[in-house]
């Protein structure tokens, strides 16, 4: 035990451990920027071949196992970055007889979901992705395929960073709309606990390579 310099005998002493110095805990907002960083960085490593063969697992997996009618508006997107390339599936879909529909970017708030046609011309479409031209329809998803930085088993899911996608979510709802939701990642992508906030909108599904998870009984 040590006493600190100028303590009055008979005064508790000061010991060394007693006060122990903690960090200031991590917002949600701050864990979700790390949580974000470093999935996406495992998901960036993850080689371009094997990539591939893990996209077309997805679409083995999920592509008779979705169950829609025919003429279900289904929106999904082309890969940017390290993303799963969803055009096995989507193809997948679409011969069962799915409207395919993609985002397209119109300002920092707002994305709509423009009719993906077989041969059909691709602008670049906002944040480097591409998709339809903009005399194309703009469909309203019954069912989304929504791209994740992170997810949990809970069916949190971490996106982006930039909101589009639960902004376009509240939309719809406005609209009496509830379009199903299911997340798209790679198993990397996984994390033990996704901070969620009050204006967060949980998956349906999520499809990785290993397979399709449920956390809603519609699906099948």
């Amino acid at each position: 035990m040590l006493v600190a310099p100028g303590i009055a005998s008979g005064t508790e002493p000061f010991m060394l451990g007693r006060l122990p110095i903690t960090a200031d805990p991590m917002t949600a907002r701050e864990l979700k920027a790390q949580l974000r960083n470093e999935r996406l960085a495992a998901r960036d490593a993850i080689p371009a071949e094997e990539r591939a063969s893990k996209s077309l697992a997805m679409a083995d997996h999920a592509g008779e196992a979705v169950g829609f009618a025919p003429s279900t508006v289904v929106s999904g997107f082309l890969p940017i970055r390290s993303e799963a390339d969803l055009r096995p599936l989507m193809a997948r879909f679409a011969a069962r007889g799915a409207r395919l529909c993609v985002p397209a970017i119109l300002d920092k708030q707002t994305i709509v979901f423009r009719e993906l046609a077989e041969d059909g011309p691709l602008v670049a479409t906002g944040f480097g992705t591409v998709g339809p031209t903009g005399d194309a329809a703009v469909l309203d998803p019954e069912i989304m395929l929504v791209p994740l930085s992170a997810f949990d088993i809970r069916g949190h899911r971490i996106g982006y960073g930039a909101g589009y996608y639960d902004r376009a979510i509240s939309r719809l709802r406005e609209k009496g709309l509830h379009p199903k939701l299911i997340g798209i990642a790679f198993d990397c992508q996984e994390v033990a606990h996704v901070p969620d906030e009050p204006h967060d909108i949980s998956l349906d599904a999520i499809l990785t390579e290993s397979g399709l998870r449920f956390f809603a009984s519609w699906i099948g």
